[in-house]
């Protein structure tokens, strides 16, 4: 039986790289899809996370070669000189466009023996689905259009509502675990941290002496979901209830491992260098590959998140967390739409922290698309003031400004400020 496969949005990306560039590698955490996006097109297969596989490369190292292209070499970390493989290929007999398809779950080490492949092999980022990928319903505002400068019209309705976000937090945007609920759902996602401690962060070749503090530490950096807390503060809160707590040598190897197998994603400070902007704050937001990865550290599902009232109407319980959480999901849905759109996204915020604005998505000319993300039905002023401050500040390098609401629907306020329900925001 054919197994069923949904269309991504990197999918229209990695079909015109294909045709115009040899060597493509796929990178992103594990589980995101990259190996059943890959094989959609590669015509032969040297699956490295196979022990024996993996034997029988290393003694003849050019059988990754043969075949009919494209050649997919999935998990090629497992053998790093793959990389340099093909980089030499590339360089040595010039193959045709789509020659060469690599998948990783993790990013060399920078002191890693292999070349960079600039020039010879692009990278391109995989995340987890984002809402419009899962089908919900058809998107009705693209970022694309609103990263045009052309201030597109904003209509539609959606019937989501928190408790659906709520779930689609809870429920992961890996494909694998789609459809999943209740105790499987929950002990896959505990699987993949136990994966990710027990096996991955050691492949990495990073002893993990004490694998409950690393879990303590995963656990207290998924409380500190899309804030920009210290590090300090993060170690600080996973002390688990004890005096102990975890020396700065012990962990800054588990979070350099856990960035490089792309289980951290955290969002970078914007930091323009064109405008009158002054004392921007340079810490990272932090988030998780995955909301859900988040919410099962912490022991919540949409359940807790959520408490029904006798009305059927839902009311918060922790609103903090779930607003962190929505954040998150926003974040993920936002940074898979402006990869299509070959544009990047960070944060704002004053060093002082009087200003902030969640999401900055930059074109490569500088011009940007600011977006705050408010886990509210409707919008008012005191939502969008930090929007107008940075309207004021930038002029027309603001190409548009955004409130992503977890409302019924989609429009533009009377100052020009698009409110859009996160169900209805696509690529």
């Amino acid at each position: 039986m054919a197994v069923h496969y949904t269309e991504r949005v990197v999918d229209r990306e990695i079909g015109i790289l294909s045709h115009e560039i040899a060597a493509l590698s796929i990178e992103g955490a594990k589980a995101v899809g990259k190996t059943s996006t890959a094989l959609r097109i590669a015509r032969t297969v040297h699956r490295l996370d196979d022990e024996a596989a993996r034997a029988v490369a290393a003694a003849d190292p050019s059988r990754l070669l043969q075949g009919a292209t494209p050649i997919l070499i999935d998990e090629w970390q497992r053998l790093p000189s793959s990389w340099d493989l093909v980089r030499r290929a590339v360089d040595e007999r010039s193959p045709g466009p789509g020659s060469f398809i690599l998948t990783g779950s993790a990013s060399p080490h920078a002191d890693a023996p292999i070349h960079s492949g600039a020039g010879r092999i692009v990278t391109v980022r995989m995340r987890p689905m984002s809402l419009a990928e899962r089908n919900l319903q058809p998107p009705a505002v693209g970022l694309g259009e609103l990263l045009s400068g052309e201030r597109p019209t904003v209509a539609g309705e959606t019937p989501l509502r928190i408790a659906d976000y709520a779930h689609e937090i809870t429920a992961s945007g890996f494909p694998g675990l789609r459809g999943l609920r209740g105790r499987a759902l929950r002990a896959q996602l505990d699987g993949y941290v136990d994966r990710i401690v027990e096996r991955e962060i050691p492949a990495l070749g990073v002893a993990t002496r004490n694998p409950a503090a690393l879990r303590r530490w995963l656990a207290a950096y998924a409380a500190a979901s899309s804030t920009t807390a210290s590090f300090e503060a993060i170690r600080d809160a996973a002390t688990g209830g004890t005096d102990e707590k975890p020396a700065k040598a012990t962990v800054r190897p588990y979070r350099d491992a856990l960035e490089r197998l792309w289980v951290l994603d955290p969002v970078p400070a914007w930091l323009p260098t064109r405008n009158r902007l002054r004392r921007l704050a340079a810490a990272p937001k932090h988030q998780l590959v995955d909301p859900a990865l988040a919410a099962r550290l912490l022991g919540v599902d949409a359940a807790a998140l959520l408490d029904a009232s006798t009305s059927g109407s839902a009311r918060h319980r922790d609103a903090p967390l779930l607003g962190a959480l929505f954040e998150a999901l926003v974040t993920l849905d936002v940074r898979v739409y402006a990869q299509a759109s070959e544009a990047r996204v960070g944060h704002l915020r004053t060093a002082g922290g009087e200003r902030e604005v969640d999401l900055i998505v930059e074109r490569a000319d500088g011009r940007v698309v600011a977006i705050e993300v408010k886990m509210t039905g409707s919008v008012d002023d005191a939502d969008v003031r930090h929007l107008r401050w940075l309207r004021e500040r930038l002029g027309d390098d603001l190409l548009d400004a955004v409130v992503i609401t977890c409302g019924p629907a989609a429009y533009r306020r009377p100052d020009g400020v698009a409110v859009i329900p996160a169900g209805l925001l696509g690529p």
